[in-house]
């Protein structure tokens, strides 16, 4: 059983410096201060392609992550990526509509505590990567604190605590105690030729309504980027009392596709719900169903890699394309 480990920095990476941590350890190093060894019953290899704090991560690198990842998909039967938390549910998420019928698991990882501190997570949480990696279930999915998440699902929900990813309307995949692994859901088995499609426009404005959003503000933006995520309120809707947004939204969304998500964790949006909904539906707002805000995001950026037509993209938004969104109906 071959295992590639490929490093991107992250604070699993990091060390202590004047400044604060900075990513600085290669995947080997990591292996060798979490204690894991590279034949241990498994045979671990490793590549280290970017060793960036995420925060840094853009989606040119996403694309670089990915081109790592399908170069090595027949040599190996399993991948786990190390990563920074920052932005890792937004990489896990972009590598999942990229890199489509993985035929093996490919794992993302990292950690909330350097691997250079005492009582760091970076070892279990590598060990469970490790674990879920050899297992042969195909596609892409992120692992912290025990847990195997679906990587289009994921979003970060605590900035410093251990526990900081949770899977957003949709069922953990699986758990790993004492180096068993026991599966929860299985998601389904992606078929057909491997598709590495990295495809992305990232002129993509991701803004959040809050009460006195300019109408103005919101069109300027619109004159410039290639496409909005709107993170609204609660189901969804646009507020057009006052300050009437709905109408520079509508002149917008008959250009350029804007898509509606949520401020809130879960639940998801349904614009057919309420009365301000229904109107953002009438004026060309594309709802993101249950998707979290990263998945959103890397998706529409995905989209608009491949077509600027607003009524295309809606249909790319609508349609589940690697467990993103739950079909209606």
């Amino acid at each position: 059983m071959r295992i590639l480990i490929i490093g991107t920095g992250g604070t699993i990476a990091s060390a202590r410096t004047e400044k604060g941590y900075k990513a600085a350890l290669s995947a080997d190093e990591i292996l060798e201060v979490a204690g894991i060894k590279k034949r241990n019953g498994l045979i671990i290899e490793t590549e280290d392609i970017l060793n960036l704090d995420s925060t840094l991560i853009q989606p040119e690198d996403w694309v670089t992550i990915g081109e790592a990842v399908f170069r090595n998909l027949s040599d190996y039967d399993g991948i786990v990526i190390t990563h920074g938390t920052d932005t890792l549910a937004y990489t896990s998420s972009a590598l999942s509509f990229m890199l489509r019928n993985v035929p093996i698991p490919v794992v993302l990882t990292g950690s909330m505590l350097p691997i250079t501190e005492p009582k760091s997570d970076a070892p279990r949480n590598l060990r469970t990567a490790l674990t879920f990696a050899s297992k042969g279930f195909p596609g892409i999915y992120v692992a912290f604190m025990d847990k195997i998440m679906l990587g289009t699902r994921v979003s970060k929900v605590h900035s410093l605590g251990l526990n900081a990813f949770q899977s957003i309307n949709y069922p953990d995949i699986a758990y790993v105690k004492g180096g068993e692994l026991k599966v929860l859901h299985r998601p389904e088995v992606p078929q057909g030729e491997v598709i590495f499609d990295p495809l992305l426009d990232p002129n993509v404005v991701h803004i959040r309504l809050t009460p006195g959003l300019s109408p103005e503000v919101f069109s300027s933006i619109g004159e410039w980027s290639h496409g909005i995520v709107l993170e609204g309120y609660g189901a969804g809707g646009i507020p057009y009392r006052k300050r009437n947004l709905l109408k520079a939204v509508e002149r917008v969304a008959g250009e350029k596709p804007v898509v509606m998500t949520t401020q809130a964790v879960y639940g998801g949006v349904d614009l057919t719900r309420y009365e301000v909904g229904r109107r953002a539906l009438e004026a060309g707002i594309i709802p993101a169903g249950d998707m979290t805000k990263e998945a959103t995001l890397t998706k529409l950026m995905w989209a608009l890699g491949h077509t600027a037509d607003v009524a295309e993209v809606r249909e790319i938004m609508e349609r589940n394309i690697a467990g993103e969104i739950t079909p209606r109906g």
